[in-house]
Protein backbone atom coordinates (compact mmCIF):
# COMPACT_ATOMS: atom_id res chain seq x y z
CA UNK A 1 0.00 0.00 0.00
CA UNK A 2 1.24 3.37 -0.97
CA UNK A 3 2.62 5.16 2.15
CA UNK A 4 0.48 8.37 1.37
CA UNK A 5 1.84 10.57 4.39
CA UNK A 6 5.40 9.38 2.82
CA UNK A 7 4.91 10.45 -0.78
CA UNK A 8 3.11 14.10 0.16
CA UNK A 9 6.59 14.45 2.68
CA UNK A 10 8.75 14.33 -0.66
CA UNK A 11 6.15 16.26 -2.74
CA UNK A 12 6.48 18.98 0.04
CA UNK A 13 10.24 19.04 -0.27
CA UNK A 14 10.15 18.94 -4.52
CA UNK A 15 7.77 21.82 -4.17
CA UNK A 16 10.28 23.66 -1.32
CA UNK A 17 12.85 23.29 -4.06
CA UNK A 18 10.45 24.54 -6.79
CA UNK A 19 10.17 27.54 -4.66
CA UNK A 20 14.04 27.85 -4.60
CA UNK A 21 14.49 26.86 -8.27
CA UNK A 22 11.98 30.03 -9.43
CA UNK A 23 13.47 32.49 -6.90
CA UNK A 24 16.95 31.71 -8.27
CA UNK A 25 15.61 31.97 -12.06
CA UNK A 26 15.20 35.93 -10.69
CA UNK A 27 18.50 36.14 -9.37
CA UNK A 28 21.05 39.43 -10.45
CA UNK A 29 23.80 39.05 -12.45
CA UNK A 30 26.09 40.02 -9.02
CA UNK A 31 24.04 37.07 -7.39
CA UNK A 32 25.01 34.59 -10.69
CA UNK A 33 28.41 35.30 -10.79
CA UNK A 34 28.81 34.26 -7.19
CA UNK A 35 30.20 30.70 -7.84
CA UNK A 36 28.35 28.93 -5.10
CA UNK A 37 24.95 30.49 -7.06
CA UNK A 38 25.43 27.84 -9.72
CA UNK A 39 26.71 25.11 -7.51
CA UNK A 40 23.00 25.51 -5.45
CA UNK A 41 21.12 25.71 -8.54
CA UNK A 42 22.50 22.33 -9.56
CA UNK A 43 22.04 20.70 -6.08
CA UNK A 44 19.04 22.15 -5.85
CA UNK A 45 17.68 20.48 -9.07
CA UNK A 46 19.16 16.98 -7.59
CA UNK A 47 17.54 16.98 -4.61
CA UNK A 48 13.88 17.80 -6.40
CA UNK A 49 14.70 15.13 -8.98
CA UNK A 50 15.83 12.65 -6.80
CA UNK A 51 12.83 13.11 -4.47
CA UNK A 52 10.87 12.21 -7.77
CA UNK A 53 13.12 9.03 -8.26
CA UNK A 54 12.41 8.41 -4.26
CA UNK A 55 8.31 8.72 -4.97
CA UNK A 56 8.62 6.91 -8.16
CA UNK A 57 10.63 3.60 -6.85
CA UNK A 58 8.33 3.32 -3.80
CA UNK A 59 4.99 3.85 -5.75
CA UNK A 60 6.54 0.93 -8.16
CA UNK A 61 7.82 -1.34 -5.29
CA UNK A 62 4.07 -0.74 -3.23
CA UNK A 63 1.85 -1.13 -6.10
CA UNK A 64 4.05 -4.47 -7.41
CA UNK A 65 5.21 -2.61 -10.66
CA UNK A 66 8.74 -3.81 -10.67
CA UNK A 67 11.44 -3.68 -9.79
CA UNK A 68 12.31 -1.13 -12.16
CA UNK A 69 15.73 -1.84 -14.64
CA UNK A 70 16.81 2.00 -13.02
CA UNK A 71 15.71 4.98 -11.86
CA UNK A 72 14.32 6.56 -15.57
CA UNK A 73 12.81 3.04 -15.65
CA UNK A 74 10.53 3.68 -12.63
CA UNK A 75 9.43 7.22 -14.01
CA UNK A 76 8.27 5.28 -17.41
CA UNK A 77 6.35 2.66 -15.16
CA UNK A 78 4.52 5.55 -13.33
CA UNK A 79 2.64 6.31 -16.78
CA UNK A 80 2.49 2.54 -18.13
CA UNK A 81 0.11 2.32 -14.61
CA UNK A 82 -1.55 5.99 -15.06
CA UNK A 83 0.02 7.36 -11.89
CA UNK A 84 1.49 9.89 -14.64
CA UNK A 85 0.31 11.01 -17.87
CA UNK A 86 2.61 8.83 -20.51
CA UNK A 87 4.53 12.30 -21.90
CA UNK A 88 5.00 13.58 -18.32
CA UNK A 89 6.79 10.47 -17.73
CA UNK A 90 8.86 10.40 -20.58
CA UNK A 91 9.76 13.99 -19.83
CA UNK A 92 10.73 13.25 -16.57
CA UNK A 93 12.69 10.25 -17.38
CA UNK A 94 15.11 13.01 -19.70
CA UNK A 95 15.00 14.93 -16.10
CA UNK A 96 16.09 11.74 -14.36
CA UNK A 97 19.15 11.95 -16.96
CA UNK A 98 19.91 15.05 -16.52
CA UNK A 99 19.98 14.16 -12.64
CA UNK A 100 22.48 11.74 -13.28
CA UNK A 101 24.81 14.29 -15.72
CA UNK A 102 24.53 16.63 -12.35
CA UNK A 103 25.77 13.71 -9.88
CA UNK A 104 28.29 11.89 -11.97
CA UNK A 105 29.50 14.08 -13.85
CA UNK A 106 29.09 11.81 -17.28
CA UNK A 107 29.72 14.36 -19.59
CA UNK A 108 30.97 17.92 -19.14
CA UNK A 109 27.54 20.01 -17.99
CA UNK A 110 27.06 22.48 -20.16
CA UNK A 111 26.24 25.73 -17.50
CA UNK A 112 24.08 27.06 -19.63
CA UNK A 113 21.02 24.63 -20.08
CA UNK A 114 21.54 24.00 -16.41
CA UNK A 115 20.58 28.11 -16.03
CA UNK A 116 17.62 27.89 -18.98
CA UNK A 117 16.15 24.90 -16.98
CA UNK A 118 15.53 27.41 -14.36
CA UNK A 119 12.64 28.44 -17.01
CA UNK A 120 11.49 24.92 -17.17
CA UNK A 121 10.18 23.69 -14.25
CA UNK A 122 6.74 22.70 -15.47
CA UNK A 123 6.90 19.59 -15.50
CA UNK A 124 8.15 19.02 -12.22
CA UNK A 125 4.72 20.98 -10.93
CA UNK A 126 3.13 18.63 -12.95
CA UNK A 127 4.40 15.67 -11.20
CA UNK A 128 3.89 16.61 -8.03
CA UNK A 129 -0.19 17.52 -8.94
CA UNK A 130 -0.41 14.49 -10.84
CA UNK A 131 1.05 12.28 -7.68
CA UNK A 132 -0.76 13.76 -5.07
CA UNK A 133 -4.08 12.90 -6.87
CA UNK A 134 -2.79 9.51 -7.59
CA UNK A 135 -2.06 8.88 -3.47
CA UNK A 136 -5.42 10.18 -2.74
CA UNK A 137 -6.78 7.37 -4.63
CA UNK A 138 -4.23 5.20 -4.24
CA UNK A 139 -3.83 5.66 -0.37
CA UNK A 140 -7.44 5.17 -0.08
Amino acid sequence: MVDEARVLRLLRAITDDLSVLRRESDASDERRADPIWLRGVKYTFVTAIEACVDVAQHICATQGWGPPADNGDAVRLLGVHGALASALALSLRKAVGFRNVLVHDYIDVNDEIVVARLNALDDLDEFVREIAAYVSVAGA
